[in-house]
């Protein structure tokens, strides 16, 4: 099980620090700021998971091997695009798929150190939009997670796929399998097809509740 959480978790680090660093190539940052935020993107996440659960010092700081893999991305991408508008839409797939790995892992972490079934799959969530929210703060921009189609429904969707099949008796790689395959696929639809939740309406607009 902690090898299975390492490589999830490595795998979900290395995506969203593609994902952070795409996203400061495309404002022009410097070779400093997209490794910043590629670190940024793929940590906080996990960094927001562990300190939740007990797990301290945080893996993203205490080993190595994130930093390194965070880096790499960030070095890649600076090092490797040709045009920011090729990338735009892989942004989206990498940042979809840094929310599932994530979120699955995030579930699984927290059953694994004792926490309830409601409880690890909000954290799971949790685990899943943290790096995203990080990176579009520090973009001074809107986080996704607030705005966009389906985000952190996709990851609630993934992470709960992974706490049924433990309640289940599933084996641990399955649920994960399945908990990803869920929020990954469930994020790209609502992409491609407009899925969201309903918005607040805009302001002096009618309350269609208010009739009088």
């Amino acid at each position: 099980m902690k090898t299975l959480l390492l490589v999830v978790d490595l795998a979900g680090t290395f995506v969203f620090a593609l994902s952070g660093a795409l996203a400061a190539v495309e404002r022009r940052l410097d070779i400093f700021g997209v490794l910043v935020l590629s670190f940024a993107a793929a940590s906080f996440g996990g960094i927001a998971r562990d300190v939740l659960i007990g797990a301290v010092p945080p893996a993203s700081i205490s080993d190595w091997r994130y930093l390194a893999v965070s880096l790499v991305a960030g070095l890649i991408t600076f090092y490797g695009h040709h045009s920011v508008a090729r990338w735009r839409s892989s942004v989206l797939v990498f940042d979809g798929a840094g929310l599932a790995f994530f979120a699955v892992s995030g579930a699984q972490k927290a059953i694994h150190f004792g926490l309830g079934p409601a409880m690890a799959a909000l954290l799971g969530m949790l685990t899943g939009i943290g790096g995203g929210m990080t990176r579009d703060v520090l973009l001074a921009q809107v986080p996704v997670v607030l705005r966009a189609d389906l985000y952190a429904v996709a990851a609630l969707v993934g992470a709960a796929a992974v706490v049924v099949s433990d309640l289940l008796a599933i084996p641990p790689t399955v649920g994960m399998v399945v908990g990803f395959v869920l929020c990954f696929g469930l994020r790209l639809l609502a992409i491609r097809r407009g899925w969201h939740l309903p918005a607040a309406p805009p302001s002096g607009e009618a309350d269609p509740g208010n009739v009088s």
